[in-house]
């Protein structure tokens, strides 16, 4: 059984506490990227998304120097490098969750994405399940939001 640590992205783009959302968005322009691990030192802080940036930054007048602690998501699910591959794909089907932080003893290790288990072509009927569950979630919010 193949184990996350085995397909996660380990080199990721992070940013630190302080950070400044501009500098968080222009990362995430530069590396074609929505979701931005915060860390200090290897410790995992809690994530940025392009969301976050729009919901809880810009659209609250923030301006692009705020700290990415003023927008962050602090409440994020993590997942060892020694779980399954299965395992995380039923999480992130479960959970919504397109994205995993990997930690171990509290520090960043990688980040594991749907998008790591289609295009490694593991359980991809699993990912492609999880993927249709989170649009068709997506799709039902927007619904509610019109």
């Amino acid at each position: 059984m193949r184990k996350i640590a085995e397909i996660m992205s380990e080199d990721c783009v992070t940013v630190t506490p302080q950070s400044s959302i501009n500098e968080a968005a222009v990362l995430m322009r530069d590396h074609d990227i929505g979701f931005v691990p915060v860390i200090e030192g290897r410790k995992l802080i809690g994530v940025i998304t392009d969301r976050d940036l729009v919901i809880r930054g810009y659209s609250e007048n923030k301006n692009g120097s705020a700290s990415v602690t003023e927008v962050l998501t602090s409440d994020v699910r993590t997942v060892s490098p020694d779980i399954s591959v299965d395992e995380a794909a039923a999480i992130m089907s479960s959970g919504q969750i397109r994205r995993l932080p990997v930690v171990e003893n509290g520090e960043l290790k990688g980040v594991i994405s749907l998008g790591d288990l289609a295009v490694r072509e593991i359980f991809v009927n699993e990912a492609g399940e999880a993927l249709s569950q989170i649009s068709e979630h997506e799709v039902q919010s927007q619904n509610f939001a019109h």
